[in-house]
């Protein structure tokens, strides 16, 4: 499987060949891997893994701070729904991630620069906020994941991606509430009240931990020899939970600066 990775360590398979490849990102379902066991010849690792990482995150990143430096909310649509339609492509055409991955990555990028402007045009410096703090919940949790001071166990999997089941609903719940009109009001960016801080807050909890999972998804995935372009899909699924855990914190601090 090559070298030890330095950023996530390495971890050997359990007794009797059993993996479980459980994650509440859907872009890394536990089919996800099935029928790549034991490729040969240029196969994934953890290592190129983060390395397809830190080059999407910095596509992601250029593109946002050039939409946000130019004042362009125009483009968020455009974003939004390309990065949707990408994605499915991703999911369900994975041998093309390798190119698909870089233009989700900017679309995500063009979608985020213009949200986090529109944002920063109400709450002065929120932006700046919202990317320190993803980045620093990011690398928080690699150095938490490789040192094991947190274990993706199995009670901790089912956890995780029941919370992040539940808040799907909700955010369908609230989503189909919109066309009569109406939404959750702990949905409403606007409510600062407790209860709405303290959703915002849970499900910025709940997308940090889907980062552990990924983490353990990517290094499951390497055991497992599976080919070389799942290398850009681990790096899409992380990105996936990234976008979601900006998207919040931006959320979590405007309900929080209104108070």
């Amino acid at each position: 499987m090559g070298e030890p990775n330095l950023m996530l360590g390495s971890r050997r398979q359990q007794p009797g060949g059993h993996l479980s490849l459980r994650s509440a990102n859907p872009a890394l379902s536990a089919k996800t891997f099935a029928g790549m066991e034991g490729s040969t010849g240029n196969v994934m690792t953890v290592d190129g893994t983060v390395n397809r990482v830190t080059i999407s995150l910095a596509i992601l990143l250029a593109f946002g701070y050039l939409t946000y430096s130019m004042e362009i909310t125009g483009l968020i649509f455009v974003g939004v729904i390309g990065g949707l339609i990408v994605a499915l492509v991703t999911i369900f055409k994975k041998h093309l991630s390798p190119v698909t991955v870089p233009i989700y990555a900017a679309l995500e990028g063009v979608a985020l620069g213009g949200i986090s402007y529109a944002f920063n045009e109400i709450y002065e410096g929120i932006a700046f906020q919202a990317v320190f703090l993803t980045l620093a919940i990011l690398f928080s949790l690699l150095f938490a994941y490789r040192t094991r001071l947190i274990k993706p166990s199995e009670n901790f999997k089912l956890g995780v991606t029941a919370a992040t089941g539940g808040i799907f609903i909700v955010y369908m719940l609230s989503f189909v509430m919109s066309f009569f009109g109406s939404g959750l009001p702990i949905m409403d960016v606007n409510n600062s009240s407790l209860l709405s801080i303290g959703f915002s807050l849970f499900v910025v909890v709940i997308a940090s931990l889907n980062l552990v999972l990924d983490f353990d998804f990517i290094e499951q995935g390497a055991e497992m020899r599976a080919p070389k372009y799942m290398e850009w899909y681990g790096a899409f699924g992380l990105l996936v939970t990234l976008v979601w855990l900006y998207i919040e914190m931006l959320h979590l601090l405007a309900k929080l600066r209104g108070r």
